[in-house]
């Protein structure tokens, strides 16, 4: 019998991943539960994805390009006419709006890159593409600063328990951009990760 040509297959695979990672955590993670959730033979994952860490590096890439996505059609942060702080603090607060699941998966993925080497690249990634995107907003170094705030913020409210508070984050941001008018920024640090630290 033929194979079936399914070019979607590979999708579902990366959104099946997502949502066992969602449900049950990195380690409810394995081929065979990717399968099941994705409805395809086990060998339908092995054939795109010969590897674990190949199907969290496609997971946590899909996360970054969604937020991505999210950020580059922002109006607010392409608009002069508005404070980055507060383009930057309605980008978040849509993020967590849409629950504490949604970002506490990206950042289980984002933190298996701690074990998993794999991962780094891509978890260098979202630091990068919103650096680029506030970079014609302010200096590169502050842009950087930007994004590693917009992180900090983010794991807090996970690790805590707590919840998104809008006032202080445009605060700490307008302290951070409005700094960058005052503070001659420096060279680039060795070693920058996803919060470009």
């Amino acid at each position: 019998m033929a194979r079936r040509h399914d070019p979607e297959r590979r999708e579902r695979i990366i959104e099946a991943a997502l949502r066992v990672v969602g449900a049950r955590g990195i380690a409810g993670l394995s081929h065979r539960t990717v399968a099941a959730e994705a409805d395809v033979p086990l060998g339908s994952t092995t054939y795109h994805f010969a590897s674990l860490d190949e199907l969290l590096v496609a997971a946590l890439r899909r996360c970054n390009e969604n937020f991505a996505r999210t950020a580059r059609e922002d109006p607010g942060l392409h608009d002069p006419a508005v404070p980055l702080a507060d383009a930057l603090t309605r980008l978040l607060g849509e993020w967590f709006s849409g629950g504490r699941g949604p970002v506490e998966l990206e950042y289980e993925l984002y933190l298996a890159a701690l074990r998993r080497p794999a991962l780094r690249p891509v978890a260098s990634e979202w630091a990068e593409e919103m650096a680029a995107l506030v970079a014609h907003r302010t200096d590169p170094a502050t842009a950087r600063a930007l994004a590693a705030l917009l992180d900090g913020i983010c794991l807090q409210v996970l690790l805590t328990g707590g919840e998104f508070d809008p006032a202080y984050t445009r605060e700490m941001l307008a302290r951070v951009a409005g700094g960058a008018a005052r503070v001659p920024a420096g060279p680039a640090g060795p070693g920058r990760t996803r919060s470009g630290t």
